[in-house]
């Protein structure tokens, strides 16, 4: 009996895993986007993957007819003459150049993303006498973060620096407090000046740490 059971395992993790092996093995091979319209079929995307903030990248444009035999496409030639592309993210839009690729069906329009985030294609016009009006989802534009190597650090967070301010506030008070209370309480003279002294340099100790973390910062919000 324990055997059988042993095969019975043994038979469903060889089965997981073969199923897991056929969704993997069916993913797409790029992110580009395609739409139909009647025989037409538009495909959009970006010429680099994925894409990153700050580097130069191509929209991408493939625009091609169904062929004469079955399954077959042809690339349609002149496609932006009556066509026009925006790309829109959030509330912004841009009305983008077109550039025709020597490959017939072709397009490109070099961009920089400057923002994380989906950026949508609008597609508006006519291609052989055919009505397009669609709009097309991209893939999200990346960080460079995903480029990074060797990784970062993890990031320090604005709590933590919030806390660190309050440690030095601390140390100020009590400061103002040992300093109002030797006017009342005898101290021997060494030990207080001791005192006061590492104090001091705990507080500047602190101070240079949030100076480093806010820098980090600043360096986290120009590269995102």
């Amino acid at each position: 009996m324990k055997r059988s059971k042993n095969i019975g395992g043994f038979v469903i993790a060889v089965s997981v895993l073969f199923v897991l092996s056929l969704c993997v093995g069916s993913a797409p091979a790029s992110a580009h986007t395609s739409v139909n319209v009647e025989n037409i079929k538009i495909d959009v995307g970006w010429g680099i993957e994925p894409p990153v903030v700050g580097i130069r990248n191509d929209f991408v444009f493939k625009i091609v007819e169904v062929g004469e035999t079955e399954g077959t496409y042809k690339g349609i030639t002149s496609a932006f003459k009556n066509l026009d592309a925006t790309a829109m993210y959030g509330g912004a839009t841009k009305k983008i150049d077109i550039n025709s690729d020597p490959r017939p069906g072709y397009y490109y329009s070099p961009v920089i993303p400057t923002k994380t985030g989906s950026i949508i294609m609008d597609i508006k016009g006519e291609i052989n006498g055919i009505n397009i009006d669609v709009q097309i989802p991209i893939e999200d534009v990346e960080s460079t973060a995903i480029l990074d190597f060797p990784q970062q650090n993890a990031q320090t967070s604005s709590s933590e620096v919030l806390a660190l301010k309050n440690a030095i506030a601390s140390l100020q008070k009590k400061v103002s407090s040992m300093s109002s209370e030797s006017t009342s309480v005898s101290y021997d003279e060494g030990s207080y000046d001791l005192l006061i002294f590492s104090l001091s340099l705990g507080a500047a100790g602190v101070i240079l740490a949030i100076v480093s973390m806010v820098k980090k910062l600043k360096h986290v919000d120009l590269v995102n």
